[in-house]
């Protein structure tokens, strides 16, 4: 990439001989090294992204929780709001920067206390507001961990939990498995919860979060993606 954009400014003379790291360019120089560097710079950016994107795009084995807003494989619902779920914003819709697909799941909250309870979190159930008191869920008994990508607008939002399972009732989780404290960085981070010997005949709450407003008094802005068991 430096190279090229060396060539670039190399290539916004003109006239007269131009002295780069020792190596003369000459006008007649010009014209090819214009072309190479409109033609390499995008080749090179198109390359990067087409990495990045099979770094983070989900395997056609995955178990899909949230891939995209509308897209078939999604196979849990964000809707067991906990805390104090005034506080709690979701649009998982949200096009700017996803991880990987066209949107992503942005989520901010307010850390206004507006239930009393001093903390907030989200649930993705099956079906949805199922709180283990009607049948749903799945048999996850062939996956062994649960992957998603986060990251917060700032930098330092700190997430108490992110976690699966743990709906209790007659319909309820047969397990429950969890990650954190986890304090968010301001780029995409991958994230890997364990799922090695838990009982996962039978998954209502396919992923959850949760925070607290001693954690984050000024509440936070924080984006999800890929979220999928493998």
């Amino acid at each position: 990439m430096k190279k090229i954009s060396n060539a670039v400014i190399l290539a916004g003379s003109t006239r007269g001989s131009i002295k780069k790291a020792g190596f003369p360019i000459t006008t007649s120089g010009m014209t090819t090294i214009l072309i190479s560097a409109f033609i390499l710079v995008p080749a090179l950016f198109m390359r990067c992204t087409a990495e990045d994107v099979a770094e983070n795009s989900i395997s056609k084995n995955a178990f899909v929780i949230y891939a995209d807003r509308g897209d078939q494989r999604n196979h849990f619902a964000p809707s067991g709001w906990m805390g104090d779920y005034g506080d709690i914003r979701i649009d998982d819709s949200w096009s700017q920067n996803p991880a990987s697909g066209k949107t992503c799941v942005r989520i901010i909250y307010t850390a206004k206390g507006s239930q009393g309870a001093n903390w907030a979190g989200l649930y993705w159930q099956n079906p949805p507001n199922n709180w283990g008191d009607r049948p749903g869920g799945y048999d996850l008994g062939s996956m062994k961990r649960l992957v998603f990508m986060a990251h917060g607008e700032k930098g330092g939002e700190k997430i108490a939990e992110f976690k699966i399972g743990g709906i209790s009732g007659e319909h309820g989780d047969s397990d429950s498995a969890s990650i954190g404290p986890v304090t968010l960085t301001q780029n995409w981070q991958k994230y890997t919860i364990d799922l090695a010997g838990k009982d996962l005949s039978h998954i209502v709450g396919g992923f959850a979060w949760s925070a607290s407003r001693d954690d984050n008094p000024n509440g936070f802005t924080i984006y999800l993606d890929d979220m999928r068991f493998e």
